[in-house]
């Protein structure tokens, strides 16, 4: 009887300290701030919050607690209280005002990671300055003029001799994307040694965006601050021999950083900035395009009819032309099918599930008040499937993109907004399309196995996406 006793009262106990902790934020910040109508929502255990089910759960996350708070909820992320917002008007502005108190809220390892001189970490007159001097790089003449024929023939050599290859998709997609993007950067493609250990440290650095600073041997932050380290090291190294050789004729964007260096007007000016600008340069793209390529072949797998329109598009481009053919800028911008099958696979894929922004003053919005110092969520699930502004969401359909009327959904806010929109979107849709280009005009794949596909969170899949391919 008396061990019934202290089962029963030690089971009482701990379903007191749970209902406590799971309501501690709740209070707390109610209490904090209880002359503010925050909005509905729930907060979760101190520190952590809600984090857990987040990560676990990601879209069907925030859609169950769309579903039962509203478009605008509180909850508890990345160690901050949060709001987490899903309508389409009340993030556009959000994205639009960070001169009116909302700045941009990543945690501290995110910026950390890529560095101090990084866009993410740099506001104002400074980060328009940067953004400026990046968009520079990689404008419409230096894509047409110096970018295109790169990746023109990187793509041709790295999609050679498929033919008859059982091939996963997943590392494909991660891999061509990243050396690419060092050959556009820092011509290292000669070099397999020095790509291999970049690429490794670059991906370590990617994985550590958003883990707790926890400096410890072994954890993930730790891992990714010695990364960083070894970046910098190299990156210091090529800059240093690049400017002793003074007669570089790699023409990528690299030598664009060192010329501009040399300018007194110039923004980035150390090496320093060069350094922290090709991190975040080779990271902020690596992702999206790396995902959206891999999910463009499975959805074109999947959808035959999206398949042969696309192959019929290219093949007319091919026709006429050499042998070893390059393609140029008329070709590529002749790609609309093209064009419209990457942003449909950007749509679909929701790489991202939204952009994080900090409040400075109690900001009010729709009849709530987010408080000072909170993090917002600004959310792009739901919108990106909104059933009103995208027709049978659930469904690819690269035909939509093609009528004009579309050109208001400005590619649903996937690249940010406002000040923050990401100045590299046509090279990375230049990218993919390419690619694209030499894959639908030299074979056709099937698929090998169950595939399955975990984008989320930043997970590899744990079955690859293998394909078989055979000449067309």
């Amino acid at each position: 009887m008396e061990l019934l006793q202290v089962v029963f009262g030690v089971a009482m106990g701990a379903l007191v300290v749970y209902q406590v902790l799971s309501k501690w934020n709740e209070v707390w910040y109610r209490i904090a701030n209880q002359s503010l109508p925050l909005p509905p929502g729930t907060m979760g255990w101190p520190l952590i919050g809600e984090s857990i089910p987040f990560w676990k759960r990601g879209p069907d996350f925030i859609t169950a607690h769309q579903r039962r708070f509203g478009s605008m909820f509180k909850t508890h992320l990345f160690g901050s209280a949060t709001v987490v917002c899903t309508d389409s008007d009340v993030n556009k502005y959000l994205l639009a005002s960070e001169s009116k108190g909302i700045l941009l809220g990543y945690p501290g390892t995110f910026s950390e990671m890529l560095g101090k001189w990084s866009t993410f970490s740099l506001y104002g007159s400074e980060h328009k300055a940067m953004r400026g001097a990046l968009i520079s790089l990689i404008s419409a003449s230096v894509l047409k003029e110096q970018l295109l024929p790169k990746i023109d023939e990187f793509m041709k050599s790295y999609l050679s001799n498929w033919s008859d290859k059982t091939l996963d998709f997943q590392k494909k997609s991660n891999e061509v994307v990243m050396l690419l993007v060092l050959k556009l950067v820092a011509s290292t493609e000669d070099n397999i040694a020095l790509t291999k250990e970049l690429e490794e440290a670059m991906h370590q650095v990617s994985l550590s965006f958003f883990t707790v600073a926890i400096n410890l041997p072994g954890t993930t932050y730790n891992k990714g601050l010695k990364a960083r380290r070894k970046l910098v090291q190299m990156l210091g190294k090529i800059i240093e021999e690049r400017r002793a050789s003074k007669c570089s004729r790699n023409n990528d964007i690299l030598d664009s950083l060192l010329k501009n260096s040399e300018d007194s007007n110039s923004v980035i000016q150390t090496d320093e900035q060069i350094i922290d600008q090709i991190i975040g340069f080779v990271l902020s793209g690596y992702e999206t395009a790396s995902i959206v390529l891999m999910m463009a072949v499975k959805y074109l797998h999947d959808h035959p009819l999206a398949q042969d329109e696309l192959r019929k598009e290219n093949l007319e481009i091919r026709k006429g032309k050499p042998e070893n053919y390059t393609l140029n800028w008329d070709d590529y911008k002749s790609m609309s099918f093209t064009r419209a099958v990457v942003l449909e696979a950007l749509r679909m894929a929701s790489i991202g599930l939204g952009f994080l922004r900090r409040t400075t003053v109690d900001t009010e919005i729709k009849g709530y008040v987010i408080p000072k110092g909170w993090t917002v969520f600004v959310s792009t699930v739901e919108i990106n499937k909104d059933p009103d502004t995208y027709p049978e969401p659930l469904k690819f359909n690269p035909w939509r993109w093609l009528k004009s009327n579309l050109e208001s959904y400005q590619y649903f806010m996937l690249f940010g907004g406002g000040a923050r929109l990401c100045p590299g979107k046509e090279l990375g849709i230049l990218e993919i399309s390419i690619f694209l280009h030499y894959l639908v005009t030299r074979y056709r794949w099937e698929e090998i196995g169950e595939n399955k596909i975990v984008r989320f969170p930043r997970v590899e899949a744990p079955d690859g996406l293998y394909y078989r391919l055979r000449d067309c």
